[in-house]
């Protein structure tokens, strides 16, 4: 008795408002769902398995929700959850655990609300901006030749350091979602700090950071507001010292010839 008591205990019954929306085109709305005997131990993501199962059985739509990994790395796990991206941890949704909740909460999970991010169906969002983005100049293009040993070319630590906390960036764009303006530019300095650190990323340097810019503003994202808000909530916690690295690498580009 005392171990089923224990397993019950550590149940929950929730109330969930979910945002419903066919297509792009359609204009949506939050539909309540009760969901039952959920474990604690589930993580935010079983549980919509839970309600879609449940959905499925009584012949209606599922609730669309974007993943892949589950394991915190490909950054497509995308809800606001009760006002916050990716809910109260600083953390991606798949490894967000039930036991954050407390048994009959109300939850309230939409998608990520920015113009550049258009509704495809209920929680499903378009962020094929961010890849526009990286094609713009998120990469080396040179031709370096041949792999080199692996100390031939000197990195200080301390820039091989910044450069791999920013490629940390897994691109979910908790950033976006989490700014008032709907502001790319933590993304965005990410990945140019990541390559403007690095002597493989320097011939062009000053071209990069001129084209990705260029592209987060032709896609619509807003201006930096300046209230750190992206990377509070930034579940790789990517720091917005990359923000100031990027403004200083975009006016020495813009004022150089050599980048026109």
């Amino acid at each position: 008795m005392s171990s089923e008591k224990i397993i019950m205990e550590k149940n929950l019954n929730l109330n969930l408002k979910v945002w419903r929306q066919k297509n792009a085109s359609d204009k949506g709305k939050f539909e309540e769902y009760k969901v039952n005997d959920i474990s604690t131990d589930m993580s935010f993501l079983e549980m919509f398995d839970v309600l879609n199962e449940r959905l499925n059985n009584e012949g209606k739509d599922p609730v669309a929700f974007d993943h892949d990994c589950r394991e915190g790395i490909c950054g497509s796990c995308s809800m606001y959850i009760n006002g916050r991206p990716h809910g109260p941890k600083q953390t991606t949704t798949c490894q967000l655990h039930m036991r954050s909740f407390n048994d009959g909460d109300t939850i309230v999970v939409e998608p990520w609300r920015a113009q550049p991010f258009p509704v495809i169906k209920d929680l499903v969002v378009d962020r094929s901006a961010f890849d526009r983005i990286i094609s713009s100049g998120g990469f080396i293009s040179v031709n370096t030749g041949n792999a080199q040993d692996a100390n031939a070319i000197p990195i200080p630590k301390d820039a091989a350091d910044e450069s791999f906390a920013a490629a940390a960036c897994i691109g979910c764009g908790a950033c976006v979602a989490a700014c008032k303006n709907a502001s790319a530019m933590l993304f965005v300095s990410a990945k140019v700090s990541q390559l403007a650190l690095l002597p493989q990323g320097m011939p062009e340097r000053k071209k990069r950071v001129m084209e990705m810019v260029a592209q987060m503003d032709a896609e619509g994202f807003g201006a930096c507001t300046n209230t750190g808000a992206c990377s509070a909530e930034c579940p790789k916690e990517i720091s917005l010292s990359n923000i100031a690295r990027m403004n200083r690498e975009y006016i020495v580009a813009e004022l150089s010839s050599d980048s026109k």
